[in-house]
């Protein structure tokens, strides 16, 4: 019986020094939180004052998405022998020079994708990649600054494809007007002076015309969780039917130095394109809204 009683007391002994550890150093991770959040904050504060320097800010980061498969013999399926693929790359280049009395930005955007659906029954069927996305975009302004929010601007913004028919059509747009800087993180153009210049070969329902342009650029870093939106408009001065906008949405998820989770979405409306795709008239297109999506990994230079 004694003995039994020692080793009861050197079980609840043992429990209770274990549970004082415990505490201790759920208390001590606690400090250590709380210091490294300290640190991160004065980090970041230290960051703010940098960024606000003059000076050239340069940088890219994208996302990277793919999913390959293959059945063979696999009977459940209508075509039991089947290969498919779909890879798809981002990159979101810039380069800005911001300066006390002027600004120049330069940003360029590419989305490629790659989609294969082979039926190794069907002789007939294609076993290459094809082209599923293919967006390519140039954008130059220069600001004279006003005040530290607004600049007289002037905007060159180039729209294109890579891969299958290049500058057919091409968008340039170029105006002048004002820009306004709320944040370092928001920008945004307003120039009611500009032309949209649209080149295509042979005929086509492509017509260049004189409008005005709206742009908004948001970027920004939240922890580890990086965000860039950009809506571009042009509205046409001539028909409502020449009119056109794009918006991008890119948002990154760090999990390693510069490698995490992206996610990429994007929506158009554009009634030329609908028309020359569809082989009708501009009045009779049936223009339904375009749009993009990829997720896959990220990352950041």
């Amino acid at each position: 019986m004694k003995k039994l009683l020692i080793l009861v007391f050197l079980v609840c002994i043992s429990f209770s020094a274990y549970a004082q550890t415990a505490d201790e150093l759920k208390k001590e991770l606690k400090s250590k939180k709380d210091s490294i959040a300290k640190l991160e904050s004065k980090a970041n504060a230290i960051q703010s004052k940098i960024d606000a320097l003059p000076g050239w800010r340069k940088g890219a980061f994208g996302t990277i998405g793919a999913s390959l498969s293959g059945f063979n013999n696999w009977y459940a399926r209508n075509e039991p022998n089947v290969s498919a693929g779909n890879i798809g790359i981002t990159v979101n280049g810039f380069a800005n020079l911001i300066e006390e009395k002027f600004f120049w930005r330069n940003s360029a955007n590419i989305n490629l994708g790659w989609v294969k659906l082979d039926d190794k029954d069907d002789a007939t069927d294609s076993g290459d990649f094809e082209t599923a996305t293919d967006v390519f975009t140039l954008t130059s302004l220069y600001g004279r600054r006003l005040n530290k929010k607004w600049a007289l601007s002037g905007l060159v913004e180039y729209r294109t494809t890579l891969i299958d028919n290049f500058n057919n059509p091409g968008f340039l747009d170029f105006g002048v007007g004002f820009t306004w800087t709320p944040t370092s993180r928001l920008v945004v153009v307003m120039h009611p002076a500009n032309y949209n210049t649209i080149f295509s070969k042979g005929s086509s329902v492509f017509t260049s015309s004189p409008g005005g342009k709206l742009v908004a650029d948001y970027t920004a870093k939240h922890n580890n969780i990086s965000v860039k939106s950009n809506f571009s408009m042009f509205q046409s001065y001539k028909d409502g039917d020449l009119s056109n906008w794009t918006w991008t949405n890119s948002f990154g998820y760090k999990v390693w130095k510069g490698i995490g989770l992206g996610f990429e979405f994007g929506l158009r409306d554009n009634q030329q394109e609908a028309a020359n795709f569809q082989g009708v008239t501009l009045a009779a297109a049936n223009n339904k809204l375009q749009s993009f999506w990829l997720f896959g990994l990220s990352y950041a230079f």
